[in-house]
């Protein structure tokens, strides 16, 4: 906290900041933004109706206010949203970032990174769909409540830098999305690099990298169970 706020009374209760936890540790990361990269896996580009070819990546934003993790007994739950009757699932990879900066050089930007984590990136397709026809914003579809749930971070110094792996989740025990990291059309040190030149980054900025293909829609009761090889799963509940 800035010194110049240690002895501010704020009008308002001060919000409590948003933590992942640090696999294997008691330690916690604060959250400082959370960055999308869109239609990072050709084949999910494909699925939605877009041209594969690597163009330069795009990038939404959700609240680090959205993020929600497992409770007490290791399960996530992920409560369905309201106006909408089409919700999808998208298995992503995290990077959180330990410092940042700007126009961050390629060769550099692997030395940003504190660890990784697994995800989902729950999208009211329905609403999305809607915005995108109007030509405006995704947010309704995309930074909901509860629409990003975590994993914990694993360190660097744990796993390294993971650029190749599985990706699956299944539903109720069926494998609806599979893929590999290797997959990714913009990589991990591109997406920092690129995105650096757009924004500022800094230390607790996550990004989420991008999903493969077999997104789809989930009700009231399912399970879901998401993997990224060399990082770790997850199981969630939706309801």
């Amino acid at each position: 906290m800035p010194e110049s706020l240690r002895f501010m009374s704020f009008v308002i209760p001060d919000p409590i900041p948003t933590t992942l936890p640090v696999s294997g540790t008691g330690d916690t990361f604060p959250v400082r933004r959370v960055y999308c990269v869109g239609r990072n896996y050709a084949a999910h580009a494909i699925e939605m109706g877009h041209d594969p070819d690597r163009e330069d990546p795009f990038f939404f934003l959700k609240c680090p206010e959205n993020i929600v993790t497992a409770d007490a007994s290791g399960e996530i739950a992920f409560p369905y949203p309201p106006a909408s009757n089409d919700v999808h699932h998208e298995i992503e990879m995290i990077v959180a970032l330990k410092s940042g900066g700007r126009d961050i050089a390629l060769d550099d930007a692997l030395t940003h990174v504190y660890g990784y984590g697994a995800g989902l990136d729950m999208t009211r397709r329905d609403l999305q769909g809607q915005m995108k026809k109007a030509g405006r914003p995704w947010e309704i579809g995309k930074a909901f409540d509860h629409s990003a749930p975590m994993t914990g971070l694993v360190p660097v110094s744990d796993i390294g830098h993971p650029d190749a792996g599985a990706v699956w989740l299944k539903v109720n025990g069926e494998v609806r999305q599979q893929g590999d990291l290797n997959q990714m059309i913009w990589k991990v040190p591109e997406m920092i690099s690129y995105l650096s030149g757009l924004f500022e980054l800094a230390a607790g900025d996550l990004i989420m990298s991008g999903t493969p293909s077999g997104v789809g829609p989930v009700v009231r009761g399912d399970h879901m169970e998401g993997f990224v090889e060399g990082i770790g799963g997850f199981h969630c509940k939706v309801i």
